[in-house]
């Protein structure tokens, strides 16, 4: 059955093309640009590969192993709100009268049809099952991380090998924060996504802010200039 076009008036579907410009410009920008190796994943992943030295050469490592376990605890925290938010949305879309309702007394708001209702709130759900596939990898990444930190041995048997398996290590935990990172940043794309049920421009505006939030927090922060 072909799409009808005409759920939506022009201007949401200018302000959904603009989410959506701007979620994915950010990420290719931040990603896979130059830029990126300014950005606090990059710092981080500095000190990551020096944690995965320095353990190498500890003769306990218990503080890596509760490191481990905060890490992968936070990350199932992520992607069981994630299924959390996947479940409310979908009860919500049986309440769509009752908040379609609640939406007319809003100032300034836009009360959508049902059918326009049905669709944003399948936008949410598309982001945060985009979420939770990303949270899941991260969380099993972690895992396998956990057990390569376990296997490492002790003492390798020169330092050419302990930076190899270093190396290793580390760019396997990389990769546990960069599909993290990926979840985190659907999380506020999200937010900006519920602007969309009051009017479109909220929803653009609200696009426009969230990218400005990420960039200030990934490539201009306080946190990131104590990194470096």
């Amino acid at each position: 059955m072909p799409m009808d076009w005409t759920v939506f008036p022009w201007p949401d579907w200018a302000a959904l093309a603009w989410f959506l410009a701007c979620w994915i410009g950010y990420t290719v920008t931040a990603d896979h640009s130059p830029l990126r190796r300014r950005s606090i994943a990059a710092a981080m992943a500095v000190h990551r590969r020096r944690w995965m030295r320095e353990m190498l050469g500890r003769d306990l490592r218990i503080v890596d192993t509760q490191i481990l376990g905060n890490l992968v605890t936070g990350i199932g925290f992520f992607a069981s709100t994630s299924i959390l938010m996947i479940g409310g949305l979908f009860a919500v879309m049986g309440a769509a009268d009752r908040a379609i309702e609640a939406l007319g007394h809003l100032p300034f708001a836009a009360p959508p049809t049902r059918p326009q209702w049905t669709l944003k709130v399948l936008l949410l759900l598309a982001v945060f099952v985009y979420a939770f596939f990303k949270f899941a990898w991260s969380f099993r990444l972690a895992n396998y991380t956990s057990i390569l930190v376990g296997a490492a041995p002790h003492k390798p048997e020169s330092d050419t090998a302990a930076d190899a398996e270093a190396a290793r290590l580390a760019s396997l935990s990389i990769l546990v924060n960069f599909h993290f990172n990926r979840g985190i940043r659907a999380f506020f794309f999200a937010l900006a996504a519920l602007g969309w049920f009051v009017h479109p421009v909220l929803f653009a505006a609200a696009a426009v802010f969230v990218v400005a939030v990420l960039y200030r927090r990934e490539f201009r922060s306080e946190a990131l200039r104590v990194l470096r």
